[in-house]
């Protein structure tokens, strides 16, 4: 049996920049418990994914609600009280002008106030180095124009039953797992802030992605070109797919697509070779996912919109 105690703390966070003039200032929160200054995070709740996390603490900490942007890394170190190892996971995240302007923070025991600091000075505010070190990563970001991107959210639809009623393969419901998962990976794809979703017109993608786009108001759109049936009649042609993807790419906007196992390596290719950006197998592996599992691809605001990073997430069941 594994000792939970011996388990390292999983805990996330992020750098929260926003523009002033030509510069770019990070936030710094104070903490009066630990006599510090540092980054916002915390520990990741049962249930919860890292970005989850990230993007909740972000909210409890500061009032703001952000979207995360391309990954900082981890830092690593020891809990003094308790001896235990601790796993910080870190994204970048733009405060919007609406969220700056809707200033919604509460000083608490936790935190009592937070400074926005500008780029080059935020380091030597920091109490501790490992946070200077995301910070580090961070102003290379900056530096190289990175920060301001968009995202291809690609999703394996949730647990399906096995046939269907009419024997086609499109018709498959979600069983009661996959409704389940349907449901809870809804904060977990809100982390990110999609704006569009674009599904299979399967029945099973159509019902992974409802959830999600009920709470965040957006219209599910459907499309042949990312179905298993679209797929397999065209004779794994990726002409569809790639026209798909050059759309979704050309519009700059986070997007959320909602495919099935044999259709998602090929997306995930097509991304790349839109994007020009190298590819060495990372992108079949990257669409090698579980049900109910996604990968982000962070992609710059400028063209050709190279590939900044890939990540691949799930949520615990």
């Amino acid at each position: 049996m594994t000792d939970a105690t011996a388990a390292p703390v999983l805990a996330a966070g992020a750098v929260c920049w926003r523009r002033r003039a030509k510069s770019v200032e990070v936030l710094l929160i104070s903490r009066p418990r630990h006599g510090d200054v540092s980054l916002p995070k915390g520990k990741v709740d049962p249930g919860e994914s890292l970005p989850q996390t990230a993007v909740r603490e972000v909210a409890e900490e500061t009032g703001f609600s952000v979207s995360l942007g391309p990954p900082l890394g981890t830092t690593e170190y020891v809990v003094p009280a308790t001896g235990r190892d601790k796993v910080v996971t870190y994204w970048a995240a733009k405060v919007t002008k609406a969220e700056l302007e809707r200033g919604r923070f509460t000083p608490s025991a936790e935190v009592d106030t937070f400074e926005w600091v500008p780029l080059a000075k935020a380091r030597r505010r920091l109490s501790y180095e490992r946070d200077g070190e995301v910070l580090q990563r961070f102003a290379e970001l900056a530096v190289t124009g990175e920060l301001e991107g968009f995202k291809l959210i690609v999703l394996r639809h949730a647990k399906a039953d096995f046939d269907s009623v009419s024997g086609l393969d499109a018709d498959r419901r979600l069983n009661a797992r996959g409704r389940a998962q349907a449901r809870a990976i809804v904060p977990a794809l809100a982390a990110w802030g999609p704006t569009r979703i674009v599904s299979s017109t399967a029945a099973r993608c159509v019902a992974t992605v409802t959830p999600f786009a009920k709470a965040a108001g957006i219209e599910v759109r459907t499309s042949d070109a990312i179905s298993q049936d679209g797929w397999e009649t065209a004779g794994h042609d990726p002409s569809a797919i790639r026209a798909l993807v050059d759309k979704r790419i050309a519009k700059g906007r986070t997007t959320l697509l909602c495919s099935h196992a044999p259709v998602l390596p090929e997306i995930l290719e097509q991304i790349a070779e839109t994007t020009g950006s190298p590819n060495g197998g990372r992108m079949t592996r990257a669409g090698i996912l579980g049900t109910a599992e996604f990968t982000v691809v962070h992609l710059s605001a400028t063209e050709p919109h190279r590939i900044l990073a890939i990540e691949t997430h799930s949520v615990p069941e």
